[in-house]
């Protein structure tokens, strides 16, 4: 009998404890960072009141409380700390109610000198819950709220981690070098989860993809192959459901309206992002753009809080060190504290000197979104410096379906893209901006031109060989369809054919693949393969020439070598007089066709044949 209540005594205080020290975060940090400080987030019952002491004599640098006593924030001093191992102890009355093991591992050696991503990579955007299923054990977990249901369009379908992983030589081989997974942290809303944009744990892998250590697996595998893994950070948002966001360490943690609706006094964002730097814009314009909410499950982060701020620049670090990242992309970046998120990507800059990162730029034309870039002059204006290495060219994407246009007759739409490349002095890295005509935002290139894989060509090859680093969609390569307008963002984000073990047809294998999809494919993997060794594409100059009748002739070019690019966007075959591109052609007097290996002669006096709704990348030749 003693020995029963002797057992119950201790799994009364072994839970107790539990209950005492509930979350710590981040869960292990490293030694030898540049900025050896580390604030370390203590979650538990009434923890503010109790006692916090480290063991080993180790000295708690700053230990900070909030509004709610269920939280405790302790600074340390790494440099100080020379053990790996040492206990957070929570004591109430002398007695230990809770304690953790707080590790402190060694960092690899070139870990603050790790290489990203740049012009010389292709991008390849996946959505990993409608990309492959590779693991029918995960598809649905006892925690997590949604069930997989793929009859559901905008359900659970159960892609994940494993099936990324099991079709990386397919990637490999189609000339792919970067993937960028929109998010795959959990994300426990009752419904419409498998986005990822309204995270609920910032620490934990969502289970329907995998394990925190399958993810590094992923990372791993991909860097076996020469390839990069970024990884997409919300900033501006987590979901209603996040455990922090469930119990607020304090009211100013998110943007609350007293005049707004329901427990956190909702209102909504009015998009208008340009508020930011708009010298004529009123102050509650500006307030409802940037406090306001993306959406009712989607609380908007207060990052001028330092609290928040600390914390969701350690979160981007400990997924860089954890999982080996070479890269990060920024979700709705223009929403956020533009001050504070430049604090932000200094600190991650400052630990990783050569770390890019991308941040969504959803503006209209190129001063917008220049103004975001790292030194921008435009910035400068205001004393102002996003610390933001790399913006996504949005003014690129919202132009070429104009410049493309089948119902443009005025023989002039090609002029669109001229217009559009006019305006590159505006940033001042150029070969750093991320270019696109589609991804899970937008309707998908092939619906807009109702299949016609000319325009695909035309397109594909577009962003293949002008500056920046060109970004392709998952399904891309295959003419994938989908239309957001009308049938909404389920249609965009379409499974890829073969990604479930019970598909009809398999499109991972070229000898299964359809016709029609071998034939964007094979366009694709020719293309993206000859751009890999191409650094006159990667870190060339650009010179173009005003389209006549509607052709649009560029040139990449450096010291020692130059390609020719020839858009023609008529349904007619063009003949161009070569005299007119002499400045560029000077040195060279052939030209090979990077997709069909056919050689050209490039001599003076002569014409150049085009066929019509089509692109000619030609390797020029002394």
């Amino acid at each position: 009998m003693k020995k029963f209540l002797l057992f119950l005594i201790l799994i009364s205080t072994f839970s107790f404890a539990q209950k005492t020290l509930d979350r710590v975060e981040p869960p292990f940090w490293w030694h030898d960072m540049k900025n050896p400080e580390v604030q370390i987030l203590l979650y538990g019952k009434d923890i503010a009141t109790k006692n916090i002491e480290l063991s080993d004599g180790i000295k708690i640098e700053k230990l900070e409380k909030v509004e709610n006593p269920n939280y405790v924030f302790l600074t340390l001093n790494t440099s100080e700390i020379k053990s790996d191992q040492f206990k957070i102890n929570v004591l109430e009355c002398k007695k230990n109610v809770g304690n953790y093991n707080y590790q402190l591992k060694n960092r690899k050696s070139n870990s603050a000198d790790r290489k990203s991503y740049t012009s010389s990579d292709v991008v390849y955007l996946i959505m990993p819950d409608r990309f492959a299923n590779g693991d029918e054990k995960n598809d649905s977990r006892p925690e997590l709220i949604e069930r997989v249901n793929r009859a559901a369009p905008n359900g659970r379908h159960g892609g994940d981690l494993q099936g990324i992983i099991n079709h990386l030589d397919y990637l490999k081989k189609l000339g792919v070098t970067s993937l960028w997974l929109t998010p795959v942290n959990e994300d426990n809303e009752k419904s419409y989860s498998y986005h990822g944009y309204a995270q609920t744990d910032l620490y934990k892998i969502d289970g329907r993809y995998g394990t925190n250590e399958q993810y590094s697996k992923l990372s791993a595998e991909l860097k076996s192959r020469d390839m990069k893994l970024i990884q997409d950070v919300v900033t501006n948002h987590w979901g209603i459901s996040d455990w922090i966001i469930q119990d607020l360490p304090s009211k100013d943690w998110i943007h609350q309206f007293t005049k707004g609706e329901g427990k956190y006094g909702f209102k909504r964002s009015n998009y208008q992002t340009s508020t930011q730097f708009d010298t004529n814009a009123s102050d509650i314009d500006k307030k409802t753009a940037l406090d306001g909410w993306f959406d009712t499950t989607m609380p908007d982060l207060n990052q001028s809080n330092p609290f928040v701020l600390n914390y969701l620049t350690q979160n981007s670090i400990w997924w860089i060190e954890s999982a080996d990242l070479d890269g990060l992309r920024v979700d709705t970046y223009p929403f956020n504290d533009k001050e504070t998120l430049a604090k932000w990507g200094k600190s991650i800059t400052d630990e990783y000197p050569n770390f890019n990162i991308v941040g969504e730029t959803w503006m209209q034309t190129p001063p917008e979104i220049a103004f975001w870039q790292k030194n921008s002059k435009i910035g400068d204006i205001e004393n102002f410096n996003s610390n933001l290495p790399s913006v996504m060219d949005f003014s690129l994407f919202f132009t070429m379906p104009k410049a493309f246009d089948v119902k443009d007759t005025s023989n002039k739409s090609m002029l669109k893209l001229y217009e559009s490349f006019s305006n590159d002095f505006l940033y001042p890295d150029i070969n750093n901006l991320l270019v696109f005509f589609e991804n899970h935002d937008t309707n998908r290139w092939n619906e807009i031109f109702n299949g016609d894989i000319r325009y695909y060509k035309m397109a594909m090859g577009l962003i293949s060989t002008v500056r920046g680093i060109p970004q392709i969609y998952y399904g891309s390569e295959l003419g994938m369809r989908g239309n957001k307008d009308k049938l909404g963002d389920s249609d965009i984000r379409r499974d890829f054919p073969g990604g479930w073990k019970n598909d009809k047809q398999n499109a991972f294998d070229p000898k299964t693949q359809t016709a029609s999809q071998k034939d964007f494919y094979d366009f694709t993997s020719k293309l993206l393969n000859w751009r890999k060794d191409e650094t006159v594409i990667h870190t060339g100059k650009t010179k173009h020439y005003v389209p006549e009748n509607n052709v649009y002739v560029y040139f990449r070019y450096d010291a020692e070598n130059a390609v020719m690019v020839v858009i023609n966007n008529n349904e007619k075959a063009q003949n161009l007089d070569l005299d007119r591109f002499a400045e560029s052609l000077q040195n060279y007097s052939a030209g090979k066709d990077a997709i069909t290996d056919k050689s050209y002669q490039l001599s003076p006096n002569s014409k150049l044949n085009i066929e019509p709704k089509s692109i000619l990348i030609l390797d020029l030749k002394k």
